[in-house]
């Protein structure tokens, strides 16, 4: 006898204690073995914590499952004691129920590690376990063939189609059934590509990314004959996209086009220091779609790949990430350009940020009208943290050591000399 015929038998049973008092006592036992387990379940919901990541699924696990299991063993301990004195139908028809309620709940959570980064799970996982949990509880007892029945008398017609409640809910269930293993071989296949570090990381994202598409793809064609759609309707409906992607969508074509060009030539990486379209940051991410700049001040710019193509990018970490920088200082006529040339030296290699080589320098690199134009120049290897902080340090340095050594920086003066200075008569004088 398979579970299902004997619950039913069970349930069965139990409607012959309707009007009696063991149906009064069981559902006591039974309000009595759930207030205990809510109260108890409150009380270790903050005892039981991962302390490391490694335990976090297990951890999670027992939390969803603590409560119908110990309202299982609330109602268990109830059956027996009321057992010598009274009928526990009842009883034992909740218990299997329980019992798959918590395996349901343990399931559902698992989801979360299955597709990682899915924050809709963590958001409906409770009602997810809730519609599963039904549609089990419902074949356990043996309603589930007459609920179907209703929902199929539920129904219109459209066109020469018979459309009915049970047939929208099976396809969703399987469209869903077909994305979600889609979306599991994606993530898996993911996973493996990124461990393969002897392949680049342009790479390695091209073929997560191709392999998610086709598996998206490959899902829609074997749900829609699961709903009863013929895919040679596809034919014609690929003809209209075409039409659409050619009118419409070729911005959006482009960008992701655009894309899988930039992954594939390695031009641009996560963590390149860039110039685009104005923008000066750091590559924090690329998508198929657009890439996203962080700047200096920490504001982020979404700019899609099509720009990254047809426009000029100045990559500064292209071939190696080291930065030229150049720093104009003008002094007077009388200072000692030796002394001058040491001190800025000396300010320049003091910053742990500037490179030992290639080896700085300090050039005269012109007369000027006020003054003798100098110029401190080297390089370092992170411009990504800003250039501002670092100078600012360097010509602090310079300021304080020229003043010492008494090293004047000029400034532009203006001599005016009046030639036939006329004379003024002055009344009364």
């Amino acid at each position: 006898m398979t579970v299902e015929r004997e619950i039913h038998n069970l349930i069965m049973e139990a409607a012959k204690d309707v009007g009696h008092i063991d149906l009064l006592w069981q559902s006591g036992v039974l309000a009595l073995s759930l207030l205990l387990a809510w109260l108890v379940t409150r009380l270790m919901r903050g005892t039981v914590n991962a302390e490391s990541a490694n335990w976090e699924a297990g951890v999670g696990s027992f939390k969803r499952a603590f409560f119908p299991l110990s309202a299982l063993l609330f109602i268990w301990i109830g059956k027996t004691l009321l057992s010598g004195f009274y009928s526990v139908r009842l009883l034992k028809v909740v218990i299997p129920l329980l019992a798959t309620w918590a395996a349901i709940r343990v399931a559902v959570y698992m989801l979360r590690y299955i597709f990682p980064n899915r924050n809709w799970l963590k958001r409906f996982e409770r009602w997810i376990a809730v519609l599963v949990w039904c549609s089990v509880a419902l074949h356990m007892v043996g309603w589930l063939p007459d609920v179907m029945d209703m929902l199929d008398d539920l129904s219109f017609t459209f066109g020469k189609h018979r459309i009915s409640a049970l047939i929208v809910l099976s396809s969703l269930l399987w469209f869903s059934v077909t994305m979600l293993a889609a979306m599991w071989l994606g993530s898996f296949i993911e996973q493996r590509i990124m461990k393969a570090d002897d392949l680049n990381m342009n790479m390695r994202v091209v073929m997560t990314k191709v392999a998610r598409a086709l598996l998206m793809v490959l899902g829609v064609l074997v749900a829609l004959p699961m709903i009863g759609i013929d895919i040679t309707m596809l034919s014609v409906f690929g003809g209209a996209f075409g039409v659409g992607l050619g009118l419409g969508l070729q911005k959006i074509a482009s960008n992701y086009v655009s894309g899988f060009v930039i992954l594939l030539d390695r031009s641009i990486r996560p963590g390149d220091f860039v110039i685009i379209d104005n923008r000066v940051g750091n590559i924090t991410r690329l998508t198929a779609r657009y890439v996203v700049v962080r700047s200096l001040d920490g504001s982020e710019a979404i700019i899609p790949n099509e720009t990254l193509i047809t426009s000029t990018v100045v990559n500064r970490s292209y071939t190696d990430k080291n930065l030229l920088i150049e720093l104009p200082i003008q002094v007077a006529y009388q200072s000692d350009l030796d002394q001058v040339r040491e001190i800025m030296l000396e300010a320049v290699q003091s910053e742990p940020r500037v490179l030992v080589a290639p080896e700085p320098s300090v050039a005269l690199e012109s007369f000027g009208e006020s003054g003798i134009n100098m110029k401190a120049t080297f390089w370092i290897r992170d411009p990504e943290n800003g250039q501002l902080g670092l100078k600012s340090a360097i010509n602090f340095k310079i300021w304080h050591a020229f003043k010492a050594a008494g090293i004047e920086i000029p400034y532009t003066r203006r001599e005016v000399t009046i030639l036939n200075k006329p004379t003024m008569d002055i009344p009364g004088a």
